[in-house]
C-alpha cells in the first residue's frame, strides 16, 4: 500500500498550530516526531487531532498547488517566470503532464499520511475516552482528503496496508486502487454524514470545523458524485467501474441531496454568514470572518507556531502561504523621473509587504478574456475591484527607499506625481488606445500614455504574461509596517481559506440546474450572491471609501434561466485565485470547451498584441497522473504498475 517511513507514520513532524479568538487554543506541546509509540496515547491521539489542521498548510496556499488547480484553465496562463511547474500545466506545447510534473504529484504525496493520522485517531481514540466529538473531527478530515483525491486521481487506494481505512504501522511496497463508487459510499459519504451528526454546531477552537462545515463538503460530494454518475461527456474513469452506485440510487437524487443539504446549511447556518460586501470577506484586516469556514492559518506572532520565520525571508514552500507571489508581477520596475526636465529614473513603487503589492515571482497571470469578459461588468460588480490590483500608487516616501524625502517625482507626460498617486493603471476597458513604447519605454516596464494622465496604463488587451493585474484578493496583510516597506519576502501570515460559507448558494444553484427543486430557485440563490456583489465598501483602484448598493441592477441582470454556464461564470467572479477552477471545470466537464484558447501578450516589455494560444486537452487528463514516486516505491511487476497508472500517462 502507500509506503511510510515509520517515524513519521502518522504523518506529522511539526504538531502545534496556532488559533486565536474566543475559544480555547490548540495549546497541545509540540513534538520534533511523532512515532507509532506516542500514538498509542492520549497525548498522541490529541495531537494527532491538532495535526489534521496544521496539514492544509501543505496545499492551500502553497503556489504550486495553485497551479495544479488554476493553470490550464481559462483563468490563468503561465507567466514570464514560469518553470516547467506551471508551463506543463498550460497544455500548450510547453511540456506535457507527465507522472513525474509537480503540481499534480501535490494531493497524492501531502494526504496519504495525514489519512492514516485520521485513521488511526478513529480506531485508537475510543479506548483512551476520547469524545466522538473530537473523532468525528479526524472523520471529516479523512472524508476531506478522499474527496480531494478522487477528483483528481479518480479511485484511489482505501487500504494502506493493514485494510480498508485501517491504522497502519506497517510499511509495505503494494498497492491497490478502490474504484471511485467504493471511495464515496465507503469513505467519503459514511464519514461525513458521521460527523454531521457528532460535531458541534460551533467550534471548539477559532476555524475549527463543525457540523455546518461537515455539511458544505457532504452536499459538494454528492452534487459531484451526481455528476460523475450521469458523465454527459463520456469522460473515463478510473479504474474502470460502472456508472451506478452501490447503494441503489441514481444521479438526480445525489443532486436533490446536495440541494437539500445546502439549503439546511443556509437556513441553520451557526455561527457563519454572508459578510455584508465581497471586500469584506477578502481585506486583509477582517481575515477569518463569518464566511471563512475553514483555513489553512498563519501567525505573525511566532516563528515556533507559524513554522517560518514571520520577518524572514520566506522558502517559498509550504507550510509557507505564498500563492499570492505566483501571479504578482514586477512592479518595482516602474520607473518615476526624480527631474522634470531631463528623465532621472527613479523606483517610484517599491516591493512593499501590503495587500496591492508584495513579493513578485511571476509566475502565472490571468488571461485576457478573464478581464474582458468574465469581469466584464466592472462597475456595478465589485468583484473585479475586490480581486485584483488595477492601480500601482507611488510608496517611495517610505523609509529606506533612497527617495523618502523627495516630494515629487514626474511620470506619464512629464506629469508630477505624489506619494499615494496612480503611477501605473490598468483601464477597466478598451474604449481608449493608449500610446505604447517600443519596448520597456520610460516607465520601465512598456506601459503606455494617454493625454493628460500622470499615470501610465495599460489596456486590459494589452495585458501580457510579463505585466498584468495583481491578485489583490489573498495578497499580502500586514500590521508591524511602520512607516517602511515592512517584509515583503516573509511567508504571508494571513489564512488561506479552503471554504467560505457562500458556496451553499452556488452548490445549491448548481445542483438546482441539475433538477433538484426546493423553497429556492437557481436564480433565487445566484442572485443572493450578485446582490452582495453589487454592494461596495471600499473602492481598491481609487483606494477610497466608496460607499454604493447596485445590488438592484446586478439581479436585474441576472438572466431569467440559470445555466450551468452561468454558474461557472459566476463561481469564477466569486472564487477567482482561491484553487477552485480545475475542479469545476472536470466536475462539470466544461475543461475542454473552457480553456481550449486563450488570449495573452508576449514576455517582454513592450508586447500589447494579443496572441491566441490553443491547448490540447484530452478526455484522459480529466484526471491527473499518480506520482512516479508512488510507482517507484511499489515492488511489484512492471505490467502491475502499468495498470495502477491512469490511462493515458504511461
Amino acid at each position: 500500500m502507500i509506503k511510510y517511513n515509520k517515524k513519521i507514520i502518522a504523518g506529522v513532524i511539526f504538531l502545534s498550530l496556532t488559533f486565536t479568538g474566543c475559544n480555547e487554543i490548540l495549546d497541545e506541546e509540540p513534538r520534533t516526531n511523532y512515532t507509532v509509540e506516542y500514538f498509542n496515547t492520549e497525548q498522541g491521539i490529541n495531537q494527532g487531532v491538532t495535526s489534521l489542521y496544521r496539514h492544509l498548510r501543505m496545499l492551500y496556499g502553497n503556489g504550486y498547488f495553485m497551479s495544479n488547480c488554476q493553470n490550464g484553465t481559462d483563468e490563468s496562463t503561465f507567466g514570464q517566470q514560469a518553470d516547467g511547474n506551471f508551463k506543463e500545466l498550460d497544455m500548450s506545447g510547453n511540456g506535457n503532464i507527465t507522472p513525474s510534473t509537480f503540481p499534480p504529484s501535490m494531493v497524492w504525496n501531502s494526504v496519504f499520511p495525514y489519512i492514516n493520522t485520521a485513521n488511526g485517531i478513529i480506531e485508537k481514540g475510543p479506548s483512551f475516552g476520547i469524545a466522538e466529538s473530537l473523532i468525528s473531527e479526524a472523520r471529516f478530515f479523512r472524508a476531506f482528503d478522499y474527496f480531494l483525491l478522487v477528483q483528481t486521481y479518480g479511485g484511489v487506494p482505501l487500504d494502506l496496508g493493514s485494510g480498508e481505512l485501517a491504522f497502519n504501522i506497517a510499511p509495505s511496497a503494494t498497492s491497490v486502487r478502490n474504484t471511485v463508487p467504493e471511495v464515496y459510499s465507503k469513505a467519503i459519504f459514511p464519514d461525513l454524514k458521521k460527523a454531521i451528526e457528532n460535531l458541534p454546531a460551533s467550534p471548539r477552537v477559532t476555524g475549527g470545523v463543525t457540523k455546518n462545515v461537515a455539511k458544505l463538503f457532504l452536499a459538494k460530494a454528492y452534487l459531484t458524485y451526481g455528476w460523475w454518475l450521469q458523465n454527459p461527456n463520456d469522460i473515463p474513469t478510473y479504474p474502470e467501474a460502472a456508472r451506478t452506485d452501490p447503494d441503489g440510487h441514481n444521479a438526480q437524487w445525489y443532486f436533490q441531496q446536495a440541494y437539500d443539504i445546502a439549503l439546511e446549511g443556509i437556513n441553520n447556518p451557526g455561527p457563519y454568514s454572508l459578510q455584508p460586501t465581497y471586500y469584506d470577506v477578502n481585506v486583509g484586516s477582517n481575515d477569518r470572518n463569518s464566511e471563512c469556514m475553514l483555513y489553512a492559518d498563519h501567525t505573525s506572532s511566532s516563528s515556533y507556531y507559524n513554522e517560518s520565520d514571520p520577518v524572514g525571508f520566506g522558502s517559498g514552500w509550504s507550510p509557507d502561504n505564498f500563492a499570492a507571489w505566483m501571479q504578482t508581477w514586477n512592479y518595482t520596475n516602474i520607473k518615476s523621473s526624480k527631474s522634470s526636465t531631463t528623465w532621472d529614473a527613479g523606483s517610484s513603487v517599491q516591493r512593499a509587504a501590503t495587500q496591492t503589492l508584495g513579493r513578485p515571482w511571476v509566475r502565472m497571470c490571468p488571461t485576457i478574456g478573464v478581464i474582458k469578459n468574465t469581469f466584464a461588468d466592472k462597475t456595478n460588480d465589485s468583484r473585479y475591484d475586490g480581486t485584483f490590483v488595477t492601480s500601482y500608487r507611488g510608496n517611495w516616501n517610505k523609509e529606506a527607499t533612497g527617495l523618502t524625502n523627495i516630494p515629487v517625482l514626474y511620470n506619464a507626460n512629464n506629469l508630477p506625481v505624489q506619494p499615494n498617486d496612480p503611477i501605473l493603471t490598468f483601464l477597466n476597458d478598451d474604449s481608449q488606445t493608449p500610446t505604447y513604447p517600443s519596448g520597456a519605454g520610460q516607465s520601465g516596464v512598456g506601459a503606455g500614455t494617454l493625454p493628460g494622465r500622470a499615470d501610465w496604463v495599460i489596456a486590459p488587451n494589452g495585458i501580457s504574461r510579463m505585466v498584468f493585474p495583481g491578485l489583490w484578493k489573498i495578497g499580502t496583510y500586514r500590521t508591524d509596517n511602520g512607516n517602511g516597506l515592512g517584509f515583503p519576502n516573509a511567508g504571508l501570515t494571513r489564512p488561506f481559506n479552503a471554504a467560505k460559507f457562500s458556496e451553499f448558494y452556488f452548490i445549491a444553484a448548481e445542483a438546482a440546474v441539475k433538477g433538484a427543486s426546493g423553497a429556492m430557485s437557481a436564480r433565487d440563490l445566484i442572485n443572493v450572491i450578485r446582490a452582495r456583489a453589487g454592494k461596495w465598501k471600499f473602492n481598491n483602484a481609487q483606494n477610497v471609501t466608496y460607499t454604493a448598493d447596485n445590488s438592484a441592477a446586478m439581479i436585474a441582470a441576472t438572466p431569467s434561466t440559470i445555466t450551468i454556464d452561468y454558474i461557472l461564470a459566476e463561481r469564477s467572479r466569486e472564487y477567482y485565485g482561491e484553487f477552485y477552477r480545475w475542479y469545476d471545470l472536470v466536475r462539470t466537464q466544461k475543461w475542454q470547451e473552457y480553456a481550449a484558447t486563450y488570449q495573452i501578450g508576449g514576455s517582454n516589455y513592450g508586447d500589447h498584441t494579443p496572441q491566441t494560444v490553443t491547448r490540447t486537452i484530452q478526455k484522459f487528463h480529466y484526471l491527473r497522473p499518480i506520482p512516479q514516486s508512488q510507482l517507484d516505491a511499489m515492488e511489484v511487476s512492471p505490467d502491475i504498475k502499468a495498470k495502477y497508472q491512469n490511462p493515458g500517462y504511461n
